[in-house]
């Protein structure tokens, strides 16, 4: 690999690390070993590697690679006559993290449907038939998180349907 890939990696290994960090809430070598990963592929990536290009101790590399491992972020082959672990991201993991952002999402959506539900009460109830409150955002969020849904659902089927064909 030359040195502008090797750099452009680098880059985005500590972007997407920070990334994952804020959204995962990582360890911050643990977010850059995932994204190492992520950018390495199917290939798979070593213990070796790891420890050479993010620049870490072998211990603390051993430590987050065995968490990343129990959460079942990773896993991990090996090629015949070769020793050597390759990492790759855990396809499962993936899955679980759209579950995640679903459940989150439907849990949002009802309770706006409940919110708005209680505030057309009130609205009902004003005796000079003023409006206390407007309802369209309800509406404009209720909507967004019905597409979005939807749209991550059809992802989550194609990525089953992939890893099925595999």
């Amino acid at each position: 690999m030359d040195n502008k890939v090797r750099n452009e990696k680098q880059d985005l290994v500590e972007r997407l690390g920070v990334f994952m960090e804020q959204k995962e809430q990582h360890a911050p070598v643990a977010a850059r070993i995932l994204s190492y990963i992520v950018l390495t592929g199917k290939i798979g990536t070593t213990f070796e590697d790891l420890v050479t290009d993010l620049c870490a101790s072998k211990s603390t590399i051993s430590t987050h690679l065995n968490h990343l491992a129990d959460l079942k972020k990773i896993v991990y082959f090996t090629k015949p006559g070769d020793r050597k672990k390759y990492y790759t991201i855990n396809e499962d993991s993936i899955l679980q993290s759209i579950d995640t952002l679903m459940e989150s999402w439907m849990e949002q959506k009802a309770l706006h449907q409940e919110i708005k539900i209680y505030k057309r009460k009130i609205n009902d109830q004003t005796a000079d038939g003023s409006v206390k409150f407007e309802l369209d955002f309800h509406d404009n969020y209720i909507q967004f998180l019905e597409e979005v849904t939807q749209s991550v659902d059809t992802l989550r089927s194609k990525i089953i349907e992939k890893n099925a064909k595999l």
